[in-house]
């Protein structure tokens, strides 16, 4: 008897490994998001596809509505250094994933397209660019991850910079 238990956990642990593995290798989480569904990133739209959970977060325009510039300077030594100048919005990192509160969350850092990273601050260090054309994009985004519109238009500021292989 003893031993047809310890048959039958060794079959459970190895069959809940074996779900476990081929789950995770179709983009299912234990929350029950499959990250490999475009449906569940608005549409098929793979650039969509780095996190878009929900609905954008909309506010009414006027003065108090947020805006956002944004800078690039080549840094010295490496690189490349971007300045975002959000106006009417705090950055606030503590809240993160958090309910959204009007006028705080963060800012995505998208280049050519690509979510580079999450910015908490005004400066990031690109550390490279590609090659060539290169379109740098900056939105602000709530607590939520949701990105911010104001009256159906994103917050955001879009540059584009010309890269040779030494600038980058």
């Amino acid at each position: 008897m003893s031993r047809s238990l310890a048959l039958f956990a060794i079959g459970l642990i190895f069959g809940g490994g074996a779900g476990f593995v081929i789950a995770a290798g179709n983009g299912v989480t234990f929350d029950g998001h499959d990250h490999g569904d475009p449906a569940h990133h608005g549409g098929g739209n793979t650039q969509m596809a780095a996190h878009n959970h929900s609905r954008a977060v909309s506010l009414p325009a006027g003065p108090d509505a947020p805006s956002v510039a944004i800078q690039l300077h080549k840094d010295p030594m490496a690189g490349w250094n971007l300045r975002v100048t959000p106006q009417n919005f705090r950055f606030a990192p503590e809240n993160a994933s958090t309910a959204d509160v009007p006028g705080e969350g963060h800012a995505h850092v998208y280049i050519n397209g690509q979510k580079m990273a999450r910015l908490y601050a005004d400066w990031i260090h690109l550390p490279s660019l590609p090659e060539g054309d290169v379109e740098v994009k900056v939105s602000l985004n709530g607590n939520s991850h949701n990105p911010l519109m104001v009256e159906g238009v994103p917050v955001e500021a879009k540059l584009t910079v010309q890269t040779d292989g030494e600038d980058s």
